[in-house]
């Protein structure tokens, strides 16, 4: 928990003003994310004044080893949670970095698009620690983003749909 909010928060720091409003979601066992992002924000406020932004909590849909049995179970159960939120939200764009809670969002996203409600563009940009191979949720939306970044030229060369832009966090 808050590496990889500290990873998004670079990447968005690049961002203009005209990607407002921003809505944060992360999981509701994470400590560390909210203080995190609040403070980056009141920074972003400073320097843009119509900054807007929204903070929500879903549940995990997978602890730290937690079995894969029971994840199928829990990632459900966040995909439904995640379901009304993004519903309200309708984003246009998701800019996910690899924590669990992403992958539930994304495919609330997917299922939103494919009733024709709300096509979001899914931009999944893969940790800078991975440097070999996919974490679990890159693994899971290789297949499923409209764009798929890696920060590694051997990663580019095992999965030929990424985008490599070297390092960008």
């Amino acid at each position: 928990t808050g590496g990889h909010t500290t990873e998004i928060l670079r990447l968005l720091s690049c961002l203009s003003e005209s990607y407002s409003p921003r809505h944060y979601i992360f999981a509701d066992s994470d400590k560390m994310s909210e203080a995190k992002i609040r403070s980056f924000e009141q920074k972003r406020a400073e320097m843009f004044s119509n900054s807007q932004f929204t903070l929500d909590r879903i549940p995990r849909s997978r602890e730290v080893r937690q079995s894969w049995t029971s994840s199928v179970v829990t990632t459900l159960y966040s995909i439904l949670y995640s379901l009304p939120l993004t519903y309200k939200l309708k984003p246009d764009l998701i800019l996910c970095n690899g924590p669990g809670t992403c992958v539930p969002v994304c495919i609330s996203a997917l299922l939103l698009g494919l009733l024709g409600i709300k096509k979001a563009i899914i931009v999944y940009v893969e940790s800078i620690c991975r440097v070999e191979t996919l974490s679990l949720s890159g693994k899971i939306l290789y297949y499923f983003s409209d764009y798929f970044i890696v920060q590694w030229p051997d990663l580019k060369e095992k999965y030929p749909k990424s985008v490599y832009l070297g390092r960008i966090v």
